[in-house]
């Protein structure tokens, strides 16, 4: 539905203040707005899905219906100046988000458009490539997101280290062995996909443990379903402690994302998916990464390298569908990141 800047408004309200009164909400309004007019664009919001009525006569409240909030609420970068034990998140895995994503749409129709026309651009340059172009703008790809991702875990290479490192095996010097190692997996891993070693089509929990497998060589991280807590840094969400549980959440998720029509849904939802549940001791999101690229690889859609994005940026959008389950964020930057990448990347 359209949406007026008063409604915009209203909906803002109900995100930082669930549970509102019509009193509640005038009061943040500008001054002259009436009542009859507030009920109206209540009316419509409830009639539009966007909000939920609770209540009877002076009883009666609003909040933004879960849907809503999931995909299309944006929260404001103002959330994250509160410590992370005051802002009113989520602190447990919300069962009922594996409903909310399994037939809402994830995109709005400009959105898809944006995405489809970006994917024709690529799939119509791909055709025309020689073979070696297409050869070496996919290395340049794998080296840029095995830097960029595993910059976002705190890797200390260089994108000029990394390139040395992954095209002639040099390591950089006074690094820690380990963060070659991160960055040498992540290029196995991408490698696997392209060689159609692990088949992501339908998405099983088996090849998300391989791809995982692949990108931890620490000898001290299980590479098995975890089975004892983790946390997050930054949040004060805490991903559920239950193997049996968290393979169930996991296949939960698969189901989903095999179910829905649309590539890019399905990638999206992979990389949120797998960050949420933290199937694994260590290496949650760079599984999550890997596998909604290799969703892509695998149909022929363009890959994501991350590379313009800042790791807290990133990192936010994480936090904001731990705590909130909203999509809005890490949405806008896979739009972004899609975009950047067929401008990019096998031209």
């Amino acid at each position: 539905m359209a949406l007026t800047e008063r409604k915009k408004r209203i909906l803002d309200i109900l995100l930082e203040q669930p549970s509102s009164s019509i009193s509640d909400i005038i009061k943040r309004l500008p001054t002259g707005t009436t009542i009859p007019t507030i009920n109206r664009d209540l009316k419509s919001l409830v009639e539009g899905n966007l909000i939920l009525r609770n209540g009877s006569g002076r009883a009666i409240v609003y909040q933004v219906a879960p849907e809503y909030q999931l995909v299309h609420a944006s929260i404001g970068d103002s959330y994250f100046d509160k410590d992370i034990d005051e802002r009113k998140g989520k602190k447990k895995l919300d069962p009922e988000v594996f409903t909310y994503l399994e037939k809402i749409e994830i995109f709005t129709l400009p959105e898809l458009k944006q995405l489809e026309n970006l994917q024709q651009t690529f799939s119509d340059r791909i055709r025309t490539l020689p073979e070696e172009i297409i050869r070496k703008e996919r290395n340049r790809l794998s080296i840029e997101l095995s830097w960029k991702s595993s910059q976002i875990e705190g890797n200390t290479y260089s994108l000029l280290e990394t390139e040395v490192l992954l095209s002639e095996n040099i390591p950089a010097d006074g690094k820690d062995e380990s963060e070659a190692s991160m960055l040498i997996n992540h290029n196995k891993a991408l490698d696997h996909i392209y060689e159609q070693r692990i088949q992501l089509n339908p998405l099983r929990t088996a090849a998300i443990e391989d791809i995982h497998s692949i990108l931890i060589s620490d000898p001290g991280v299980s590479k098995n379903i975890r089975k004892r807590i983790v946390g997050i840094t930054g949040t004060s969400y805490t991903p559920p402690d239950n193997e049996f549980q968290i393979r169930e959440y996991l296949e939960r998720a698969c189901a989903v994302i095999n179910n829905r029509n649309r590539i890019f849904e399905k990638a999206l939802l992979a990389v949120l998916f797998i960050s949420y549940i933290q199937p694994f001791e260590d290496g949650n999101k760079r599984t999550g990464r890997i596998t909604g690229n290799g969703i892509l690889i695998e149909n022929g859609y363009c890959p994501l390298s991350y590379r313009s994005i800042k790791p807290i940026e990133y990192k936010k959008a994480m936090i904001l569908f731990y705590e909130q389950n909203s999509v809005a964020a890490y949405k806008k930057l896979f739009i972004d990141q899609f975009e950047f990448a067929v401008n990019n990347y096998f031209r």
